[in-house]
């Protein structure tokens, strides 16, 4: 898989969110399923938006003790995702057990991103609330190092992060980077922010893309925005 706009689907009913997918007639977009969609209309809903033919990144972040994880993959990996993830801060035994549990019996699995640290975390409250000392830039890097050794396909980390990831676990660990705006659009609650442009020059692989498009007048429009800037 190339670069693409990832559209973070962060509805609470499948009726909003199909009235949403409908608007694309032609490319459909790669989808991210969270938490609030996935739990308010569990599998089904991704075995619809896969039968329609959108790739699909299901973002659920597990973070357990190793074999929770494990068995929790191993139900995760038949709903034939294309991504998946989880805490990297879960451990390297609790990333290489989600491996494990994800992988199919005939070899093949989704890809299994690790989340870094949230792009609404700050360096203030992650000392204040996580008494993390170290720098964040410096907690990222080591937390992808993490994943990259125990055998991930990626991080979920900020785009002000991608390029340095890269030059740490090399080109073809992947970066999927939230936290994008249009340079004249609002942040919201996001605190590490990008626009498309930018993150396509820094190195992102996959950029997810939530509010500017999915409560944008024209999200069709907005979305071929996101595409021209970041994957053309």
């Amino acid at each position: 898989m190339g670069k693409d706009v990832i559209v973070a689907c962060d509805f609470a009913s499948a009726e909003q969110t199909f009235a949403f997918l409908d608007k694309f007639t032609g490319r459909k977009p790669f989808v991210k399923i969270g938490m609030e969609l996935y739990y308010a209309e569990g599998p089904a809903i991704v075995k619809e938006i896969k039968a329609r033919g959108h790739k699909i990144f299901l973002d659920l972040k597990l973070h357990d003790i190793p074999n929770t994880v494990k068995k929790a993959m191993a139900v995760l990996r038949n709903l034939d995702v294309d991504i998946t993830n989880l805490h990297a801060a879960g451990t390297k035994n609790m990333m290489r057990a989600a491996l494990e549990g994800l992988t199919r019996e005939d070899g093949t699995r989704p890809l299994l991103i690790a989340v870094t640290q949230l792009t609404s975390t700050d360096q203030q409250s992650m000392e204040d609330d996580l008494l993390i000392r170290e720098p964040i830039d410096k907690v990222v890097m080591h937390y992808a190092k993490c994943a990259e050794e125990a055998g991930l396909d990626g991080i979920v980390c900020s785009p002000l992060e991608a390029g340095k990831v890269h030059d740490l676990c090399g080109k073809d660990f992947l970066t999927i980077t939230p936290g994008v705006r249009f340079a004249d659009g609002d942040v919201g609650d996001q605190k590490r922010v990008m626009t498309p442009a930018q993150a396509k020059e820094i190195g992102s692989d996959y950029i997810v893309v939530g509010r500017p498009i999915t409560a944008a007048a024209d999200p069709v429009a907005a979305y071929n925005r996101c595409v021209e800037e970041f994957c053309d």
